[in-house]
């Protein structure tokens, strides 16, 4: 974790440890597989050119994630001269909390909403949408911000978005496999007789289906550790209450489309863009609004208590 004034969470530094290592673990045996696969079909130079698919695979992940969600979001950076009253906000936490400014992003979008991304608290970018400026009062939107600089100094944006380097090979080699084309149509696997690109298949789905699960998890959990951090950083949790408030009220109004085409980055957002389904399941990537509130409210009361 970065040195902040953050409140931190032994809770989440675990998860992300424990997480990274089955991942990594998994990432490996993934590669292994592909780099035995090549191997028996194109000879010994191929196992060195999937192992170093796989490697800049996960570097890619974790050098470009900042320029990669800002692109998804159709956002821009913007200067303290372009965006005064949100850079004052951002710098007053960040001495609030002593740590780095990252950069500041505007996406164009009626969605309310905000993200952190990053690979290191230097390299971070916080951005919010022109929904979300347009929603929320001062002293909310400073509790989202505050909620999106915890995930920076907690490092728990660059985990997830590394971490999820071994999904996106896992799913892009089981929509390959399934036609069989890029692993040698039937040919079959002299160990066991199935068919190579089955063998690519199963091993991926796995290892998908793992990944899938573990960041699910994680995520949601970072989620209610970044509005532990955040609502204590401002000693305003039921500003940040009512944010949340706003934002999942918001969501009903925004078209189903718009919605559907901001859902790939839902991990990194401080809502999901959803509207009407229970969040309750397993593939969610937030935890309930009510359990959000719940522990603000209780926060709250702590907060009371500690003061005369």
């Amino acid at each position: 974790m970065a040195h902040s004034r953050f409140l931190p969470d032994r809770g989440l530094t675990a998860r992300m440890t424990l997480v990274m290592f089955l991942l990594g673990g998994l990432f490996v045996a993934l590669i292994v597989v592909l780099m035995g696969v090549a191997g028996n079909m194109f000879g010994s130079g191929a196992i060195l050119i999937v192992g170093l698919i796989g490697i800049g695979i996960a570097v890619y992940q974790w050098w470009s994630s900042d320029t990669v969600a800002m692109r998804a979001m159709r956002a821009r950076e913007v200067t303290p001269e372009q965006a005064p009253e949100l850079h004052g906000m951002i710098d007053r936490l960040c001495a609030m909390a002593d740590m780095p400014k990252p950069r500041v992003g505007i996406a164009d979008m009626a969605i309310p909403n905000a993200f952190a991304t990053g690979r290191s608290p230097d390299r971070a970018v916080v951005c919010v949408t022109t929904g979300i400026l347009g929603t929320l009062t001062a002293e909310e939107l400073e509790g989202v911000l505050a909620h999106e600089l915890s995930h920076v100094a907690h490092r728990d944006v660059l985990v997830m978005t590394v971490a999820s380097s071994a999904g996106i090979v896992a799913g892009m080699l089981t929509q390959g496999a399934q036609y069989g084309a890029i692993f040698g149509g039937n040919r079959r696997d002299n160990n066991n007789g199935l068919p190579i690109w089955l063998v690519v298949l199963l091993v991926s789905m796995v290892v998908y289906a793992v990944s899938f699960v573990l960041l699910k998890l994680l995520s949601r959990y970072r989620e209610m550790s970044a509005d532990r951090a955040g609502a204590y950083l401002t000693m305003k949790p039921q500003a940040l209450a009512s944010a949340l408030q706003k934002i999942t009220g918001e969501m009903n109004a925004i078209p189903t489309q718009d919605l559907r085409a901001s859902q790939a980055m839902n991990a990194f957002f401080i809502a999901p863009a959803v509207k009407g389904v229970s969040l309750r399941t397993l593939t969610s990537t937030h935890p309930t609004l009510e359990q959000r509130l719940e522990q603000l409210a209780e926060i709250q009361a702590d907060l009371s208590r500690r003061t005369p």
